[in-house]
């Protein structure tokens, strides 16, 4: 990290300098230590400690067939179940060979897009707790357990999901789903839009994240950032744009950038992106057909085609979601890597943390859209 970011090594011998320990016990730090030296008030450097809830999922997954590993690949952010299994299944899907429906691909869009919400709903409440605002803990909370009735609804689980398969999706919409969904999705899209005022344009909010933990484009692209920190320094990437996968190309989508690089900027753009989702959940039930299979279905055990190598990757709610399948013509892949952004997001914590006030730590933290289960795997 030092080659990187030169002169944010901990400092070794000055008697002024303090050394505090913020977790892995402490709520606010999420299941991670973060080593602070502060010079008064003002924190000189910051070493990140991950690996307090590593659950060896890549390791696991090489003694799992393609279909076993499902359930067990949700569980590094399980109310973002449906995107962080996105790419393992794009991959096996190009590994055996395998077709998906064309209604089976919105079905993905839809419950990838109201996981994407169930995520940022849980991040938000969060953040707004550890910035003292009750309110933002106590409406997101509430809030998005609209968005988990839908999911309940569509896969018959309130949390992780198993809903996504090689080949399309593990069961059809119920009946009437498509009009409980828009009126659900509209009435949501309404609430959020009271966050604004209680919220973003709340005056503590802005002086506790305004100009604070700010990062430039350059040092965004440069430190190799994603997601809603990438988008909230001015960098116009997402994805679903990008490298369209299912039907994401066939849906106009707008991506939400904003110029700032501070730690309101980045609390934003994920909030944006509820608006742009249910924007996008919209535009799928309209254009998806209304009948036809949801799956291709396999033989037991299917195994790849002599030795490949896929890298699949789907805009998550926290960014560039990645992963790696090397396969040896098994039943079971050989390796089996996850390129995850919560961990490529963290190396900005320490460039974005020193100089600053520690009474900003929270604001600057968790702004970076960072879960450590998703990072530790």
């Amino acid at each position: 990290m030092n080659e990187i970011m030169p002169g944010l090594a901990l400092q070794k011998v000055d008697e002024r300098i303090m050394t505090l320990n913020v977790g892995p016990q402490h709520p606010g730090s999420g299941h991670m230590r973060i080593i602070v030296q502060i010079d008064g008030d003002y924190i000189v450097a910051c070493d990140p400690d991950p690996g307090y809830v590593h659950r060896g999922e890549e390791k696991m997954a090489e003694y799992r067939n393609y279909i076993l590993n499902i359930p067990h690949l949700e569980r590094p952010v399980i109310h973002d179940s449906c995107n962080v299994l996105y790419p393992y299944v794009l991959g096996v899907e190009e590994i055996l060979g395998i077709e998906v429906p064309e209604r089976a691909k919105y079905v993905r869009v839809i419950a990838s897009e109201l996981n994407r919400c169930i995520y940022i709903m849980y991040w938000l409440a969060i953040y707004g707790i550890f910035l003292g605002h009750s309110t933002m803990f106590m409406w997101p909370a509430g809030d998005r357990e609209f968005l988990i009735d839908l999911m309940e609804k569509m896969t018959g689980a309130r949390v992780t999901h198993a809903h996504f398969v090689p080949g399309g999706v593990r069961n059809d919409l119920p009946a009437n789903f498509e009009d409980v969904c828009l009126r659900q999705v509209n009435y949501f899209e309404k609430r959020i839009k009271e966050y604004a005022a209680i919220f973003y344009d709340n005056p503590i909010l802005i002086a506790r994240t305004r100009d604070t933990g700010v990062l430039s484009r350059q040092d965004a692209i440069r430190l190799g950032t994603t997601g809603s920190v990438l988008r909230a320094s001015g960098v116009d990437y997402d994805l679903r744009k990008k490298e369209p996968y299912d039907a994401y190309d066939e849906l106009d989508i707008h991506t939400n950038v904003m110029k700032e690089g501070d730690s309101y900027a980045r609390s934003k753009i994920p909030w944006l992106d509820m608006l742009e989702s249910c924007n996008i959940i919209r535009q799928a039930l309209q254009k998806m057909p209304k009948s036809g299979s949801v799956r291709t279905k396999l033989k037991p055990n299917p195994k790849g085609k002599g030795d490949q190598t896929v890298y699949k990757r789907v805009e998550s709610g926290r960014g560039s979601l990645g992963c790696y399948i090397v396969s040896d013509g098994k039943t079971e892949p050989y390796r089996l890597k996850l390129s995850v952004p919560s961990f490529r997001n963290l190396i900005a914590l320490p460039y974005l943390l020193k100089g600053e006030k520690l009474g900003n730590m929270p604001s600057v933290y968790w702004s970076l859209n960072y879960w450590p289960v998703e990072a530790d795997r």
